[in-house]
């Protein structure tokens, strides 16, 4: 809070924020620096003496608070001070950013380019609800630098539109402040920025809830300040008789924080928690830190009584935006519960300014946390789905609860808490992440949705073959993996529905079809595919014959083309006699179709393979051929529902001699020789031939689905029984 009142005319209060920038910069910002900016300005501007936004804001005014803002709470260097103060001009078009890097440097024009990126972005809706939200970002993540002058630069807008008349405008830049500044701040460690920016958002968007709580706050301030007098009293005796350093600051949570508390705790203000915090900020050597803070716990934990429960250690692991601190909530007087922080000046500067505190201190290297926050951010913005998807990630990782661990090298992993191993996975790479079948926790085998604790040791298990599953998404929980599985099942996707086209082009070409686009669409739509994409895809995959497709296709075209013949209803539908089957057909004929009939063209369904000897019956389809389904077929009960006047009693004629495909899963260890066991027993059955066969192998455990061609259901079942007895087969089904 400034102590010396605002100046009322723009002039002197102007030349207020330049004496006191003058001030705050330090040694950082030469007066030569600052009357090369002043003649820049007086060049832009000219004679205007109040140069206004379009919301009626005075730039000059804007920049100057923005770069004071940033000195005050952030310690920049020059080049951000300068580059903060110089963007507006070039929005002009007076100041190039050619003369920029010619008169203040490379890397002054550097961040301006960055800076005026991000302002062009900002039109007459609110940058989060559209797709430029992305491109914002994209722009922060080029230069950390960019994104902390932006967040400070918010806070300065937040701080002048307390009561700016456009209602509207007010409330979009609260929201944008809340769902992407306050977050970015967190990650920064910007901690007093975020609880600024919150308890401003939640101002202009619930005014009425927030000066509730800041009255019964203020109400009771004189009795809080009493009690946090009586807390520190005592506790300043035992520290002085240490001969520690400190000082001791006592604090009320932010209103914000507070609003949060009452909503989801459903209580009073008297009702919080812990609405009351000491700090204890101890002024010693770096290398004594950690023992010094962890000798004024004990002694406040010897004082009054710690909840276990509420204990927090940022000392032995930093939090990832370099937070260091020791938090311990005890019962202090008149049993009322009050958060203890303990730390150091040093801790202290990084609490209060982020990541950027590190650059001021020798020997304390912060490259490592930023260059980890920077690929991060990175990795969001090259995988997520659209703009809300990104902020939905962007408030997901800001956990307080996190757990650690290890490679077999050692290396230390920081992840949310509820991460598994296959977060862990995607976390050291996207590739290691995507081929992952498992891994070795603690030596131990586990499987891929398995929840890490910390201390765990874990060595990721892959396999050359793997590709990333839907059902993966059910189990990750970091942003990372999120974004990355759904990319590469996208991307899958659309590979799988190029081939399909591809293939559905080359076969209409060899049949000499050429495919009319509406007459496809009909075609789509009457498969039931509700886009282009999963139909294809569906060819792709061979869930669809293209053959069928095809047939479909001139089934509709044809129906266009022989208009003036009498429509009938599907219920008077009649079957035609195939031309190559008729009544007379042949000895071999092994299913009987309705009463007796026989000779009909039909077709054995590729959706349940169903044998000689299964409950079978007959469905008409669109091009007038039957398929044959089994009962039991995962299709039946739609088909019987939805089209009950196109089913069909079929049943077998009792006559053998035709092959027929049966597919069989089995599930079994993972033993040596147990592949070759079953595929012998197969190979000795009289009228059994093995077609195909795929083995897939993870944790020990090994499934595979065997096709086989077989006379009936009898020899299936007695199939199945002889793998059965087979070691270390665990089960063995009949699979679709």
């Amino acid at each position: 809070m400034e102590k010396t009142p605002r100046p009322s005319t723009e002039r002197e209060l102007i030349l207020f924020l330049t004496r006191r920038l003058l001030k705050g910069t330090g040694d950082n910002v030469t007066p030569a620096d600052f009357r090369s900016v002043r003649t820049a300005i007086i060049e832009t501007y000219g004679d205007n003496k109040s140069p206004l936004d379009r919301h009626g804001l005075n730039k000059i005014v804007h920049s100057l608070e923005t770069a004071l803002a940033l000195c005050d709470m952030v310690s920049p260097d020059r080049n951000m001070v300068l580059a903060t103060l110089l963007y507006g001009l070039c929005t002009e078009e007076s100041l190039t950013v050619e003369k920029i890097s010619e008169v203040w440097g490379e890397d002054v024009r550097r961040l301006v380019s960055g800076l005026l990126k991000v302002s062009t972005l900002y039109g007459k809706q609110g940058v989060v609800k559209t797709d430029n939200f992305r491109r914002l970002l994209m722009t922060f993540a080029e230069d950390i630098r960019v994104i902390i002058i932006m967040i400070v630069e918010r806070l300065t807008l937040m701080r002048a539109i307390n009561h700016h008349p456009d209602e509207k405008f007010v409330t979009d830049t609260a929201f944008e402040a809340n769902y992407l500044y306050a977050p970015l701040a967190h990650r920064l460690g910007l901690y007093k920025i975020k609880s600024e920016l919150e308890d401003m958002s939640l101002k202009y968007t619930t005014r009425e809830t927030y000066t509730k709580i800041a009255r019964e706050l203020n109400e009771t301030k004189v009795a809080r300040d009493a009690y946090i007098a009586d807390f520190i009293a005592p506790l300043k005796k035992r520290l002085d008789a240490t001969g520690l350093k400190y000082e001791i600051k006592g604090r009320t949570k932010s209103i914000y924080s507070i609003w949060n508390k009452l909503r989801k705790q459903q209580v009073e203000l008297s009702g919080i928690y812990d609405l009351f915090a000491i700090r204890v900020i101890l002024d010693v050597p770096l290398e004594r830190e950690k023992a010094d803070c962890w000798n004024v716990y004990s002694i406040v934990a010897d004082m009054y009584t710690p909840n276990p429960a509420r204990m927090k250690d940022w000392l032995s692991i930093p939090k990832s935006n370099g937070y260091e601190s020791l938090h311990t909530t005890v019962k202090g007087p008149d049993n009322k519960w009050v958060e203890v922080q303990i730390r150091t000046k040093r801790m202290d500067l990084v609490a209060e300014k982020g990541l950027a505190a590190h650059w001021k201190y020798k020997g304390i290297k912060s490259e490592g946390d930023l260059d980890t926050w920077m690929n991060n951010i990175r990795d969001i913005l090259e995988t997520a789905d659209g703009p809300m998807e990104l902020m939905k990630n962007f408030k997901m990782d800001l956990y307080d609860k996190e757990v650690f661990v290890f490679t077999p090298r050692g290396d230390l992993y920081r992840l949310p808490l509820g991460a598994t191993v296959l977060d862990f996975a995607f976390n050291i790479h996207s590739k290691l992440g995507c081929t992952c079948v498992g891994g070795k926790v603690n030596g131990r085998n586990r499987k891929l949705n398995y929840k890490l604790h910390s201390g765990d040791t874990v060595e990721v298990t892959t396999a050359p073959g793997q590709v990333p599953k839907q059902d993966w998404l059910n189990f990750v929980v970091t942003s990372k993996a999120r974004n990355k599985i759904k990319q590469t099942i996208n991307e899958r996707a659309n590979r799988s529905a190029e081939l399909g086209k591809e293939l559905l082009q080359r076969r209409c070409k060899n049949r000499k079809i050429e495919i009319d686009e509406g007459m496809l669409m009909r075609t789509i739509k009457k498969m039931g595919y509700r886009t282009v994409t999963d139909f294809y895809k569906a060819i792709g995959d061979e869930l669809i014959d293209v053959n069928d497709v095809i047939t479909q296709y001139e089934f509709i075209e044809n129906a266009d083309k022989k208009s003036e013949v009498e429509k009938r209803s599907a219920e008077e539908f009649e079957l035609a006699e195939s031309p190559e089957r008729n009544l007379d057909s042949t000895s071999d004929d092994i299913l009987i179709i309705g009463d007796d009939i026989k000779g009909i063209n039909y077709r054995l369904s590729r959706c349940c393979n169903p044998i000689f000897g299964d409950d079978v019956f007959g469905f008409v389809s669109a091009e007038g051929v039957i398929k044959i389904h089994r009962l039991d077929c995962p299709n039946a009960q739609h088909i019987r529902y939805k089209y009950p006047y196109r089913v069909i009693r079929t049943r077998w004629s009792g006559k053998v001699g035709s092959r027929f495909a049966a597919t069989l899963k089995i599930v079994g260890n993972d033993d040596l020789g147990i592949v070759t066991n079953i595929t012998s027993i197969i190979n000795k059955e009289k009228d059994v031939t093995m077609r195909n066969i795929t083995i897939d192998s993870s944790d020990g455990i090994f499934s595979g689905f065997i096709v086989v061609g077989i006379s009936d259901t009898s020899a299936l079942n007695n199939l199945i029984k002889k793998i059965k007895t087979v070691k270390g087969v665990k089960d063995v089904e009949r699979s679709n």
